[in-house]
């Protein structure tokens, strides 16, 4: 079988998102030393990191942690960019390996279900999947959580956040998110939301706050960047 994958590499060639250098599998995302270069933010075992403290005074998080810092103008960037508008789904999947193997043997492990953050039904439509789902099924894979997708959804699609402040991020979002219809009770639970980025925090404060109002829950937050 091997004259056959190297026939498809031949005809389908696949080069890391990152440096463009060919990849010697059609599944590959990024070549070794991409992987090995990545910024990665080392906080999965810091309780005070800039992550956690993100949600400090707002709402109470136990922890927080990212993969990697989003820096901008970096070619890590191409990441998020084609898993969120080009359908490369691989790339969640890949991401969300990568951040199980950052959290597996941390306090985050102790989590009883892996939450996505949920995408507006038409957005859904539009995409065809939900980027921080296809993360938290990859993440899911390495750490053996479940991921329930059906605890939380979209109300109304809110407008665009990308030129607002931190409170106009969380006006904007605040009322945007509800408990699914019949959604499973979790109560006394350990609940990690995933989603690809941390900004001002906003849309993972809103989420927990959703989670809090509704149940004695314990919440933790991932996500693969933060900005």
């Amino acid at each position: 079988m091997l004259w056959l994958l190297d026939l498809l590499m031949f005809f389908f060639p696949v080069n890391c998102l990152v440096c463009d250098k060919r990849l010697n599998s059609p599944g590959a995302v990024l070549c070794l030393e991409c992987e090995y270069k990545m910024p990665r933010t080392g906080y999965r075992d810091l309780k005070d990191n800039p992550v956690s403290k993100v949600f400090w005074g707002r709402v109470p998080v136990e922890m927080g942690t990212s993969l990697f810092r989003f820096e901008k103008g970096s070619a890590y960037q191409t990441l998020l960019h084609d898993l969120k508008y080009r359908g490369n789904k691989k790339v969640g999947t890949h991401l969300g390996h990568l951040l199980g193997h950052e959290l597996k043997h941390t306090s985050f492990s102790s989590c009883d279900l892996l939450v996505p953050v949920p995408l507006h039904q038409r957005r859904l439509r539009e995409r065809g999947y939900n980027q921080s789902e296809i993360i938290a099924r990859g993440t899911s894979e390495v750490m053996g959580i479940p991921v329930v997708s059906n605890l939380l959804r979209r109300a109304d699609r809110h407008q665009s956040q990308i030129s607002m402040g931190r409170y106009e991020r969380f006006e904007n979002v605040s009322d945007s998110f509800q408990l699914a219809l019949n959604p499973p009770n979790v109560n006394g639970k350990r609940i990690l939301l995933i989603d690809d980025v941390v900004t001002t925090g906003a849309t993972l404060e809103a989420c927990s706050q959703i989670l809090f109002n509704h149940y004695k829950c314990l919440v933790y937050i991932a996500t693969v960047s933060c900005a």
